[in-house]
């Protein structure tokens, strides 16, 4: 008897991607097979999954990028993708379907819809993405990974948490050196969108914290790589040891060594940042749909595990205040650690593997 089939629909970003690798992972160990769709663009950011899990291509589409003409084409490339997404789900029929949010998600949950397959959606913000604003009436259950979330009307759902990736769970609360006269490490998280603020002011903050801490400081910069160029110079120029890539594959480990964590507020991040358990500056992307990296936030915040700065606030003399007063403080950031180790949730996964096998009629 052939093995259960998990479908999981995600769009090209981390955020979505992250948390179907975590909980592809987890279906895998448990004797599931596992499917990805997605398009060409989410394809590209599905290195992370296993070996095991197959890959579907299906075309999709957005309103919010191109010309008239790729405008005008959207319904027909969408149309085509769920056509596809139907024969494929009747070819091989899915026990559940799972979208993680994202245009290229819309096929295989409109199918699903069609052919009344078990369904889900798992939205990692506090404020559904707008793919998951349209499904959230129309499957079996909401997970969220942020609590409280702002749901429509008649919507109930599941507070989840999260899925972090193996990599993350493996350095779980991984034990917090405080700042002090010794080598002290920081990492900079832009994100997939939006990372050029980052790059602009946190080496023009950097170049104003005391020298002693700049003696000590050891950082860790994500930034596109039409923005890292301008961004070493900036901290050469403060005389600052830094490590620069538009992405580190080695996160977990990073921030596991962390004395302070400078990021923006996306899920999967703040997710992260929880569970191994670090202080942390996070700076909300002003252009976040509904706000919702705010809306992330805040769980830490008033926590009192992190320090958030709005975008808008945002500039050199500020942040590196902010910078000095943890790093300067080795009891106030050990304080900050742990409070951000209690809003963590490593059961998140195992929160949505029991939704899953709830759908799927297996006993748990």
């Amino acid at each position: 008897m052939a093995a259960k089939l998990l479908l999981i629909a995600a769009g090209g970003t981390g955020g979505h991607m992250f948390p179907a690798q975590a909980l592809a992972e987890s279906m895998l160990a448990r004797g599931w097979r596992v499917k990805l769709s997605t398009d060409e663009r989410g394809a590209r950011y599905a290195g992370g999954f296993p070996e095991a899990v197959r890959i579907e291509k299906t075309a999709s589409a957005t309103f919010a990028r191109g010309g008239v003409a790729a405008k005008l084409a959207v319904p027909f490339r969408i149309a085509g993708g769920v056509l596809k997404a139907i024969w494929s789900q009747v070819a091989d029929r899915p026990a559940v379907v799972v979208g993680f949010g994202g245009y290229p998600s819309i096929p295989a949950l409109t199918a699903a819809w069609v052919l009344r397959r078990p369904r889900m959606i798992h939205e990692q913000n506090g404020v559904l993405g707008r793919v998951n604003q349209i499904f959230a009436p129309r499957v079996d259950r909401v997970a969220c990974g942020t609590w409280p979330a702002a749901l429509p009307q008649g919507v109930e759902g599941a507070p989840t948490g999260n899925p972090v990736r193996a990599a993350v769970l493996e350095r779980a609360a991984a034990p917090y050196i405080p700042p002090g006269d010794y080598p002290m490490s920081m990492v900079v998280i832009g994100g997939s969108q939006g990372a050029r603020i980052l790059s602009d002011v946190v080496p023009a903050a950097v170049a104003q914290l005391p020298e002693p801490l700049l003696a000590n400081l050891r950082i860790a910069h994500q930034a596109r790589d039409e923005d890292a160029a301008r961004a070493a110079a900036a901290y050469e120029a403060a005389g600052v040891r830094v490590e620069i890539a538009p992405f580190f594959p080695d996160i977990p480990r990073r921030l596991s060594e962390a004395q302070l964590v400078i990021s923006r507020s996306g899920a999967s991040s703040v997710a992260d940042i929880s569970v191994i358990g670090r202080p942390s500056i996070l700076i909300p992307y002003a252009a976040a749909t509904g706000d919702h990296q705010a809306a992330n936030a805040r769980g830490l915040a008033e926590a009192q595990a992190a320090v958030v700065i709005p975008e808008k606030l945002l500039d050199a003399a500020t942040l590196a205040g902010h910078i000095a007063a943890i790093l300067g403080n080795p009891d106030a950031a050990e304080t900050m650690a742990r409070n951000a180790l209690s809003e963590g949730k490593p059961d998140a996964t195992a929160r949505l593997v029991a939704l899953v096998e709830e759908l799927a009629g297996d006993p748990t």
